[in-house]
């Protein structure tokens, strides 16, 4: 059973905000997973992306649910004036908004979804907290993990450079498309119990 059935208004039931930072030479960096992940939405459900909201937007139905998939072209830490006009736009609630996003505090490869909850130093959340006024949007966390020990990177160094072959970052970003698709299919509650103990 779906836990937010659409709100008078909005034309929506999703909008899913995948961060990055906009040009070629970011695009497979980890910190552009939350991109990678609605990029890879938009290719299995037959997307298009067009320029709007400072940002590159794509509108797909899921089993008769409506999501708009954004990509901000504004930079990480401008994430939030293409965030929060689409949502203005839309009319939809900050619950009913999901950011997804890297999180080098998770290991690689793990997966957590949550409504609301800390910033944890990510300009692009800080940003769209303050346009949506709130801290209490969608969060799917993607784990990059951190540099190994002897590995001399910074961190920042190390969210901005690519995922190594190892890594398998398709899949990583396929599991995390997966687990939009559950929680659209689902609702929080639910997908957060499948999606968390993986």
């Amino acid at each position: 059973m779906r836990l937010w059935p659409r709100r008078r208004g909005s034309s929506l039931d999703l909008l899913v905000v995948g961060l990055g930072n906009p040009g070629r030479e970011y695009e497979r960096n980890r910190h552009n997973v939350g991109a990678m992940v609605v990029d890879e939405l938009a290719r299995r459900h037959g997307g298009s992306w067009r320029s709007k909201f400072s940002g590159r937007i794509a509108e797909v139905r899921l089993d008769g649910h409506k999501l708009a998939l954004l990509k901000p072209e504004t930079y990480m830490n401008e994430s939030g004036r293409s965030a929060g006009a689409a949502a203005s736009f839309f009319k939809v609630a900050p619950d009913a908004v999901l950011v997804v996003h890297d999180e080098s505090d998770l290991e690689l490869g793990r997966l957590q979804l949550r409504l609301g909850g800390g910033l944890a130093g990510h300009n692009g959340l800080r940003s769209i907290a303050q346009h949506l006024k709130t801290q209490e949007f969608l969060r799917l966390r993607v784990g990059v993990g951190r540099p190994e020990r002897g590995d001399p990177r910074p961190l920042a160094d190390w969210v901005l450079a690519n995922f190594e072959a190892h890594e398998d970052a398709q899949g990583l970003v396929a599991r995390a498309a997966d687990a939009v698709e559950t929680l659209d299919a689902e609702g929080v509650e639910r997908a957060q119990i499948e999606v968390n103990r993986r």
